[in-house]
């Protein structure tokens, strides 16, 4: 189905029964994939106030007021998001992401280091806390995080690059090497610096 005649049969299921949570929330995801910002977060509000611990419609509310921009928003909103389902991993991973963002490593690792307690196989969070460990100079820690994202998915490039970057720093050249080559194979844009280091 076209995604224009969805958004209509949504709007018609809403006329018939406006307080549908579950129907103003896939309202809100298809406003998402139509770049149509301020109407997703309508609907995801419409959702909450119909069904007030509807956490997926916060968290994807967060998703939308971080692309733009706002990220104290973000914050908050999946911070409602704990307070409704403490032991959700998802919203722990996002808010760490976004302290990363910020530059706010202390509290982007306690929040990510949250998050893969309460889902080991959080592999996005694996990833995150092995870019917020190399910023704050904890190599092996760093290290590790990436091994626990490749376990869960060989082919992560990220957690690739990042052990790419990690070993370099270690002065591991032959394990940096493999790594960088498995990024680049995987299609991870690898920073020309780093190859510059690993070609000298």
């Amino acid at each position: 189905m076209d995604l224009d005649d969805y958004i209509l049969q949504l709007k018609q299921r809403l006329l018939q029964n406006p307080g549908c949570a579950l129907t103003h929330y896939n309202l809100g995801l298809a406003y998402i994939k139509k770049h149509k910002w301020e109407e997703a977060i309508y609907e995801f509000n419409c959702s909450i106030k119909e069904s007030p611990d509807f956490v997926e419609a916060l968290i994807n509310m967060g998703g939308v007021y971080f692309h733009l921009g706002d990220i104290e928003k973000s914050i908050e909103v999946n911070e409602k998001a704990i307070k409704i389902r403490p032991e959700f991993a998802i919203p722990y991973g996002n808010i760490g992401f976004f302290y990363l963002q910020k530059g706010d490593l202390k509290r982007a690792i306690d929040m990510l280091n949250k998050a893969v307690s309460k889902e080991p196989k959080f592999i996005q969070a694996w990833s995150n806390l092995s870019s917020a460990y190399l910023q704050i100079g904890k190599i092996d820690e760093s290290i590790s995080c990436s091994k626990k994202a490749i376990e869960i998915a060989p082919d992560f490039a990220i957690a690739h690059n990042n052990l790419a970057v990690a070993y370099l720093e270690k002065g591991d050249i032959n394990k940096a090497s493999f790594h960088c080559n498995k990024a680049k194979e995987l299609g991870y844009p690898v920073e020309p610096g780093l190859l510059e280091k690993l070609n000298k």
